[in-house]
């Protein structure tokens, strides 16, 4: 039997090697238009930033190391440019020297992959404006670069367009990343993909969402200006186009074979065609969805590599089956790792599919075990607890809770399932009730309704909102109106609250408001808790959080880690070392050291390296001055200066002292005047009531 593979990159060499393996004698032919095979073009951003060193690294295997290991036929710069399924045979054009030939097949298989988006721009076809897709285009790039480039604008915030910003940026290079969409990633949902924009900003890229590039012109001082449909326009030594992809699949629909709406192949689950003897994988074909069935398209590496198994299996006979893709896929993003599986929320209104979600900002280990780093997990799933989606963001161990709840996507299991896997710890590795088991276990107690849960983007009108955090945590932020009541005084001060009024309890990640939620329901209250607490409403709302020059000052030097903020006189006569406590402890520790020492002592404070949003806006918060921060790779470490005591009236900020005057005997009133008060108190306002009738019953 003659086998003849069209494209030899991932899908295609891998069916070859396969089907090798499976049958010696079998004649292979693998048809490749560039001049390499099997490379790693996942890798391509990575060597242009310098972090994969040699270009060589690139390619796994030559087309003469293939022949020799393999025994299989490799003709690169050779582009199949038509098919005849009734003679079975395929023309070829020999890119090199222009010759045509004619080939026949037994069976054919088609992994022809896919091809960035063709945009119709004014100065596309500028030499400072290039694509980023094939090992062509990065030796394009790469001289660019070498020539001198210092400035490059990234247009596409998918997976290639942020590896190639943070790569470049790496190298030391000056970044601006253009997106038409309002967010970065479709595979994460918009607040999600919130902590990616902001980790970019910090490493001093400029990121641009919602703007729409509409042409390339040079510059009168740079090689070339990019500008947006609204007028604004940047200017840089290079512009690399990253944008989406779309499937190679005119060679079969001229073949007549069936094509979605969208370009790809359609095949059966043993990745036939209509023809039975045409094959089709990788990111040319439309793929089952083993959520809710139907047909999607996710064109990823790892599923290609999967078909091309699936398909020489097949031709040998061995009858196998492609039961879909879920989308597992992960990028590195600066300090963090985002990972995600299965349907994002946008995907599932797109579908009109109802759903729950919850949310955890866990530790990625134990706590008091040194190094511990927040993971920020959103879990999608059904009514009848079936697991739709989920996506984890962390500096440590995102990739992994997201293969787990991968492999429980294949599985078919639950969430109560997931909350009963069993999984490894230890102290430096997780902690004894894993982070995504403990997703599952909210998601459970959400369906057995021993917890009632609101969503940050739709909180209840009317609704008293209750932070059970500490004081010093409230100086962080808190939601509009809120009423602060510390967690350990909660069963002492219930009486303050309203039984009346449904009330929103939050804390700062959701597992104290959780707490606060069965103790007042049994209580008598009318409760549910926002689920994530304080950290998912703000990722509802990156604008509030956007980096300070502070905070963006922190990676200025590229990957050579953070400056001075200031030449301060002086050493630190203190050392705060924060990184062992979870939540509310390094705020309520860094208080409690700081409120000791005078006015003008400084302290260090050593924390993990995500914490440089929550100290700096607390220090502000509190009068403080960040004189120092340094990021390590591990750690951050930071300088504050305690300010002078606020005096009321000196400045033109918030109010520090109010005055309440009731005019009623109604006692519903006064309650609600008291925890009006109540809530100023601890926002750290000096309030006064004047009652202006007696007695009240």
């Amino acid at each position: 039997m003659k086998t003849i593979i069209i494209g030899g990159v991932a899908g295609g060499a891998g069916t070859a090697a396969r089907l090798r393996r499976l049958d010696e004698q079998a004649e292979i032919v693998v048809y490749e238009r560039g001049p390499h095979i099997s490379y790693a073009n996942c890798g391509l951003p990575y060597h242009l930033g310098g972090i994969i060193p040699e270009r060589s690294w690139l390619l796994v295997m030559t087309p003469a190391d293939f022949r020799g290991r393999f025994n299989v036929d490799v003709r690169v710069n050779h582009e199949v440019v038509s098919i005849d399924r009734a003679n079975k045979t395929v023309m070829v054009l020999n890119r090199q020297d222009g010759t045509e030939r004619t080939d026949r097949y037994d069976k054919l298989v088609i992994a022809t992959g896919s091809s960035p988006m063709k945009l119709d721009l004014p100065g596309l076809d500028l030499p400072e404006v290039l694509p980023l897709w094939t090992l062509q285009d990065m030796d394009r790039i790469a001289r660019k670069l070498d020539a001198g480039a210092k400035s490059v604008i990234v247009v596409g915030g998918g997976f290639v367009g942020m590896e190639l910003a943070e790569s470049l940026r790496h190298r030391g290079l000056g970044v601006t990343l253009l997106e038409m969409g309002h967010q970065l990633l479709p595979t994460m949902d918009k607040e999600m993909s919130s902590l990616l924009a902001e980790e970019l900003r910090l490493a001093g890229i400029v990121v641009e969402l919602g703007t729409t590039v509409s042409a390339f012109a040079p510059a009168e001082d740079h090689p070339v200006r990019a500008t947006a449909k609204d007028g604004r326009s940047w200017t840089a030594d290079l512009v690399v186009m990253c944008v989406g992809v779309m499937p190679n699949s005119g060679l079969a629909q001229a073949a007549g074979l069936e094509t979605g709406p969208k370009g790809h192949i359609i095949t059966n689950a043993q990745m036939c065609t209509a023809d039975p003897d045409i094959y089709a994988l990788g990111d040319v074909v439309a793929v089952v969805d083993p959520v809710f069935g139907g047909r999607t398209a996710v064109p990823l590496a790892g599923p290609a590599n999967r078909q091309g198994r699936i398909v020489a299996d097949n031709l040998m006979g061995r009858e196998r089956t492609y039961d879909g893709t879920f989308g597992a896929s992960v990028v590195k993003v600066g300090r963090l790792t985002a990972a995600s599986c299965g349907h994002t929320e946008a995907r599932l209104l797109e579908l009109g599919k109802p759903y729950r979600k919850v949310y955890l900002h866990p530790g990625s280990h134990a706590g008091y075990y040194p190094g511990a780093r927040e993971l920020h997990i959103k879990l999608l799933y059904g009514d009848d607890g079936k697991i739709y989606g989920g996506q984890v963001i962390g500096a440590e161990g995102a990739d992994k809770r997201a293969d787990v709840l991968a492999t429980a996507m294949r599985a078919g299991l639950d969430v109560r399932q997931l909350a009963e896997l069993e999984l490894c710890y230890a102290p430096p590795f997780s902690s004894a009730k894993d982070p995504i088991s403990v997703a599952g276990m909210i998601a459970t107690n959400v369906l057995d309704g021993a917890s009632r849960v609101v969503q940050a983007d739709d909180l209840p009108a009317g609704a008293l909102f209750l932070d059970v955090r500490e004081p010093a945590e409230a100086d962080l932020g808190i939601l509009p109106g809120a009423i602060n009541i510390p967690l350990h005084q909660l069963r002492a001060r219930a009486f303050e609250l309203p039984k009346d009024q449904l009330i929103v309890i939050y804390c700062h990640q959701g597992l104290r408001g959780y707490v606060a939620e069965r103790i007042l329901r049994q209580l008598g209250y009318d409760v549910v808790n926002l689920t994530g607490g304080y950290q998912t409403w703000k990722q509802f709302q990156p604008e509030r959080w956007m980096p300070s020059d502070d905070e963006i000052a922190v990676s200025l030097t590229g990957s050579q880690g953070g400056p001075r903020l200031d030449s301060d006189e002086g050493e630190p006569s203190l050392v705060v070392d924060v990184r062992g406590l979870q939540c509310p402890g390094p705020v309520v520790r860094i208080k409690k050291e700081i409120d000791a020492l005078a006015a003008g002592a400084m302290i260090k404070v050593v924390a993990a390296p995500g914490f440089t949003p929550d100290l700096t806006n607390w220090a502000k918060s509190c009068g403080h001055k960040v004189t120092r921060l340094v990021q390590k790779d591990d750690r951050l470490e930071a300088v504050l200066r305690k300010g002078t005591a606020v005096v009321p009236g000196a400045t033109t900020g918030a109010a520090t002292a109010g005055a309440l005057v009731l005019f009623s005997n109604d006692l519903d009133k006064a309650l609600a005047a008291l925890i009006i008060a109540t809530g100023m108190a601890a926002a750290g306002m000096q309030v006064s009531i004047f009652f202006t009738f007696w007695g009240l019953s």
